[in-house]
């Protein structure tokens, strides 16, 4: 009969196994299922985030597609308008072609007149450099002359010195030393004569030559004036020559003929004024700022885009609406099950926790009325206490009221197995056995694998493993069956 007790058993529990693992792949398939709605539910948040990020972008860009699109309407209109007055510019600046060409004609007389008198200049002071040097070559052999002379009145100085000396020591006598002296003194007269004639020539050299010398400077300067007044005339005739080949550049785009224009220019027409109407109109240009040729070609671009950003904002608009539909109908799900979900645990926490403590009563509470950012609060009053949250109460108090909670959400999805790791340490012997005792209830549909060294727990156990030493240094793994082993101890 204890045999046949033990197969029926062996039966049952493998059914319950059986039953066990198909729960365990259900359980699976929820967990999977949920996971895979909690990555839709997040990625259907990014895309919103997305959508909306890209919204808010083209909004911003069309913002600036409407600013840039007034922008080039008014830049077009102040070009057609620009373009009109540089038309009429170009007519005015035409009309001014043939007093400029006649301007040029009368500049290039000047410069040949220039060029003659400059030619005149040069050959001039190509003869004064040489009257010059011809005085200079005279000067020269003048002073070698006056050199020479000096040096011939030094010896004669020495002579007659010498002579003076002879006259005082000589026998000769005293009236043919005086003839001499005489003849030589008359030779000294005669050589400072021409001394002085020389010298005198050559004083009138140096005046001649500092004639000459100023009359050179003169005719540098006329020269150097000369050629800054050609070098003028010539910057002006070439800047004549550019404008005047702007101009024909100018009248062949426009497409209008010189001598048409000359026929219509008005004959009492002023340079002057012409010119300074023209500095009025460039003036007035350069106020204007610069003309945007491309204005109508990138108008065309951005009203093409405008169009292709109308289009996906129109679809980025559908798409959102779409998401805060899926949200909303997620949220209203999600509120639902949370509140159910809520409820049955705030039910079955109150029925758990006053079997656990002899007494008292629990209950949840929520922190916020919006149950999507909502906190739970467990508020717990053990048997003789006051009402008060989980965190006044002491070490086994809360030990309890946690083993509560777990058991209630276990009820509302259970789980294949339950590990409780020395739930009962902090626990006296009466709520030890209140303990045992939900266990020993709820093993009926949860398979509990606890860590205790509670005497009174393992009393409650079907099944002991632990580990001993049986020789110093060697663990081992020990396994017994206590329903076994109250049978090997009646046998």
């Amino acid at each position: 009969q204890l045999k046949s007790q033990t197969d029926g058993d062996r039966q049952r529990l493998q059914y319950i196994e059986k039953q066990r693992d198909e729960d365990q792949r259900n359980l699976s398939q929820l967990h999977n299922q949920t996971s895979e709605i909690r990555n839709q539910l997040s990625q259907r948040l990014a895309k919103i985030e997305q959508a909306g990020n890209r919204y808010k972008q083209i909004e911003a860009e069309l913002k600036e597609l409407d600013e840039l699109h007034n922008k080039y309407s008014l830049e077009l209109q102040a070009n057609s308008n620009k373009r009109n007055e540089m038309l009429a510019q170009i007519e005015q600046m035409a009309e001014q072609e043939t007093v400029l060409k006649s301007r040029k004609d009368e500049l290039q007389q000047h410069l040949e007149q220039g060029r003659d008198r400059l030619r005149q200049v040069r050959d001039q002071f190509h003869r004064l450099q040489m009257q010059q040097q011809a005085q200079e070559s005279e000067r020269t052999a003048t002073e070698a002359n006056i050199e020479r002379i000096q040096k011939q009145t030094e010896q004669f100085s020495r002579r007659i010195t010498e002579l003076n000396q002879a006259v005082e020591s000589a026998v000769t006598p005293l009236e043919e030393m005086q003839s001499g002296l005489q003849a030589l003194l008359q030779s000294r007269n005669n050589k400072q004569q021409a001394l002085n004639q020389s010298q005198e020539k050559v004083t009138g050299l140096d005046t001649q030559q500092r004639q000459q010398e100023s009359q050179r400077n003169q005719l540098q300067q006329q020269s150097d004036e000369i050629r800054n007044q050609l070098e003028s005339r010539r910057m002006q005739c070439q800047e004549l020559k550019v404008r005047s080949k702007t101009i024909e550049e100018q009248l062949q785009n426009t497409g209008f003929e010189a001598d048409a224009l000359a026929e219509q220019l008005d004959p009492e027409a002023e340079l002057q004024s012409w010119q300074q109407q023209l500095s009025n109109i460039t003036q007035r240009i350069d106020r204007l700022g610069p003309i945007n040729l491309a204005a109508i070609d990138e108008y065309k671009e951005q009203s093409e885009r405008k169009q292709y950003l109308d289009t996906q904002n129109e679809d980025l608009v559908t798409a959102l609406a779409t998401l805060e539909t899926a949200i909303k109908k997620i949220d209203r799900e999600t509120r639902d099950r949370f509140k159910e979900t809520f409820d049955h645990v705030n039910m079955r926490i109150g029925e758990r926790f006053p079997k656990l403590f002899g007494g008292g009563e629990a209950h949840l509470e929520l922190t916020e009325n919006d149950l999507l950012n909502t906190g739970v609060i467990i508020m717990a009053r053990p048997p003789g206490k006051r009402v008060t949250n989980l965190q006044l109460l002491s070490g086994g108090e809360k030990a309890l009221t946690a083993v509560a909670l777990i058991f209630a959400i276990f009820e509302l999805n259970p789980s294949p197995f339950c590990m409780l790791d020395e739930v009962d340490a902090p626990l006296d012997d009466a709520n030890v056995g209140r303990f045992c005792s939900m266990v020993e209830e709820m093993s009926e549909q949860v398979q509990f694998i606890m860590i205790s060294h509670n005497k009174i727990t393992m009393e409650m156990a079907q099944t002991l493993n632990g580990v001993t030493m049986h020789e110093p240094g060697v663990s081992r793994l020990v396994s017994v069956d206590v329903g076994e082993a109250v049978k090997m101890t009646g046998a």
